[in-house]
């Protein structure tokens, strides 16, 4: 039994960082996987991983414990900086709907549990089945394996006073934001113009509602829009999806003093 508690220290300390990988990250922090997948995959994962980790027993006591925080801590931000990435879907989904209208029929994301637009629940279960098409989860997966050789096992905490890192959280926020620009302008754009051809249509005919007649106008309009550009928002979906993989990879880099 004795015998046990080395190699324990060692198995715990990568199930914490893949628990709390999985607390945050896309697909597999989805309210609608049950608890118990959760954990059993977790579990399942983290003595895959344990073989293939050559690192010498840790001994339990204070500085092991600061060692399971700093591991909780790493799962935690590399999850989190795959959320914000494809939250990006999110906040295009925000800006059509409320071109469109449908910004007062917000309604609960039954994966993420947050308040979603339907347009970005819409891109989001788009983005969620492209990711399983790609075999996006096998590579969200590859990186909390990668991970051990960014930050290892034993290294102390991250250096969180790095300039690189600091750049890194603005570059990422700037992405975030272009990707969700990218993904409403279409539809932004197209319903500036119908609000402009409806404002003119109200002042040369001032007999018509045009509170009534522009709100199922626009709503077909962005549906027309969204069907012809539905290529395109794929393609942005894939470069989303790629930027977050990269992402993560850049995290563990920088953290870990690379």
């Amino acid at each position: 039994m004795n015998e046990l508690i080395p190699h324990f220290t060692v198995f715990l300390l990568v199930l914490v960082r893949v628990s709390a990988f999985f607390v945050t990250v896309p697909f597999f922090s989805y309210r609608t996987i049950p608890p118990q997948v959760k954990i059993t995959l977790a579990l399942v994962l983290a003595w895959m991983m344990y073989y293939t980790i050559d690192v010498e027993p840790f001994v339990f006591n204070g500085d092991y414990i600061l060692l399971v925080m700093k591991e909780a801590l790493i799962g935690l931000l590399l999850g989190l900086v795959a959320y914000i990435i494809m939250s990006a879907i999110q906040i295009a989904g925000s800006f059509i709907d409320f071109q469109m209208g449908f910004a007062i029929a917000n309604i609960i994301d039954p994966q993420t549990g947050a308040q979603s637009p339907l347009i970005g629940q819409f891109f989001n279960t788009l983005a969620l089945l492209f990711l399983l098409a790609i075999n996006g989860h096998h590579m969200i997966l590859d990186g909390i394996y990668y991970s051990y050789q960014f930050l290892p096992m034993d290294q102390g905490f991250p250096n969180f006073a790095n300039d690189n890192y600091i750049e890194f959280i603005i570059t990422t926020f700037t992405a975030v934001f272009a990707i969700a620009f990218q993904m409403a302008a279409p539809v932004i754009a197209t319903l500036f113009l119908v609000d402009l051809a409806l404002g003119i249509t109200a002042k040369t005919v001032p007999q018509l509602n045009i509170f009534v007649v522009g709100f199922p106008i626009k709503i077909g309009v962005s549906f027309l829009v969204l069907f012809t550009m539905m290529a395109v928002m794929v393609q942005v979906i894939q470069k989303l999806i790629t930027i977050m993989i990269y992402a993560m990879r850049d995290l563990m880099a920088i953290l870990g003093g690379g």
